[in-house]
């Protein structure tokens, strides 16, 4: 992808994308939803800006699968019209965060086809063919038995480039690990290459690839991976975590020498370590990715409010717009198979 040259809309753009953002759900809405029963969720949601993608699902559908196509597809076009409002190296900017979105779709093509998904029930669920940014998506499914098939189906994008020519016997993980190391090195080689000073967006990605790291390496020293596998899921270009050190933090042998490893880097590690310790009682990581993942929005929030002519109020409102879909799907989905209020509320992000 190029960055575009041409006259950027900054102001126009950062005052669009607020005013949809002020129109989100806010908290205090999030939690008399999450009081109220599937049939009334569903249908206020239908009030909010999603009632388009859910008569377009309504014939088919019904329930919490309505409410999750009609979400998603919301999420594409809502996604699609803030491109076509960003104009020149503003446009290229955003386009830089929003291709994540395009690799997230060849992950779920990826694990269609090895799951033994058939492209009819993809396009009945995940990737709904009523929305007509899906129909590519479904083809390459239809047309692969196996992961190196749909490799080849997406020979020509700069997703099936990371992936095209990987070993017959790499894992569905080993093609997930490609693709996020494939986005995230194409993505700041962009920003650095383009000559125009996008350090803002160059920080927010690099810290975003520190966390994804060290959630990695939790998960993989609790699964007892060996150092070699621990080395390989690495990604590269991270802030902190870079050079030696992301060397030693892949082979540290547990928690606490991994921690030492992040003392090292200069890391504020005190919460850090109350969330591990946190995740010892629970059993999962949950607490640590949810204490990173906030830093990170918080980050962004602030980046939004001290460069308003920049491209982060364009990019803080698409993550947040993101949460919002994350939340109703959650929701839904949480009540429809009788999950009690208070864990649905646990995972929702406010």
């Amino acid at each position: 992808m190029a960055i575009a040259a041409g006259r950027s809309n900054w102001a126009n753009a950062a005052a669009r994308s607020k005013a949809r953002k002020s129109n989100l759900l806010d908290e205090t809405r999030l939690r008399q939803l999450l009081k109220s029963g599937p049939d009334t969720i569903a249908a206020s949601i239908g009030e909010l800006d999603y009632r388009k993608e859910m008569d377009i699902y309504s014939a088919r559908l019904s329930g919490a699968d309505l409410v999750e196509a009609a979400l998603a597809h919301n999420l594409e076009r809502e996604v699609s019209e803030v491109m076509n409002y960003c104009q020149g190296s503003l446009r290229s900017i955003v386009a830089v965060f929003a291709l994540r979105f395009s690799y997230s779709n060849a992950k779920a093509v990826l694990r269609a086809v090895n799951g033994g998904i058939s492209a009819d029930d993809l396009a009945n669920s995940v990737l709904p063919d009523e929305n007509d940014l899906n129909i590519g998506w479904i083809e390459i499914a239809r047309q692969s038995e196996t992961l190196e098939d749909a490799a080849a189906a997406m020979r020509g994008t700069p997703w099936g480039s990371a992936i095209l020519g990987m070993e017959t016997d790499s894992r569905l993980q080993e093609y997930e690990d490609n693709l996020d190391r494939h986005y995230y090195k194409e993505a700041i080689n962009e920003l650095k290459a383009s000559g125009l000073g996008h350090s803002l967006l160059l920080g927010y990605l690099r810290k975003e690839i520190d966390h994804r790291n060290i959630v990695n390496l939790l998960r993989s020293l609790r699964q007892n991976l060996p150092v070699e596998q621990r080395m390989d899921a690495m990604l590269d270009g991270g802030g902190v975590l870079k050079g030696g050190l992301l060397k030693s933090a892949a082979e540290a042998d547990s928690q606490d020498a991994l921690v030492e490893v992040l003392r090292r880097s200069n890391m504020d590690t005190a919460d850090l370590e109350e969330k591990l310790e946190e995740s010892k009682e629970h059993g999962g990581f949950d607490p640590v990715v949810t204490l990173l993942a906030d830093e990170r929005r918080s980050n962004m929030r602030r980046m939004s409010h001290l460069n308003p002519l920049s491209a982060f109020p364009v990019i803080y409102y698409i993550e947040s717009k993101v949460i919002e879909v994350q939340n109703l799907r959650l929701l839904v989905r949480g009540k429809a198979v009788g999950l009690p209020e208070d864990v649905i509320e646990a995972h929702m992000t406010f």
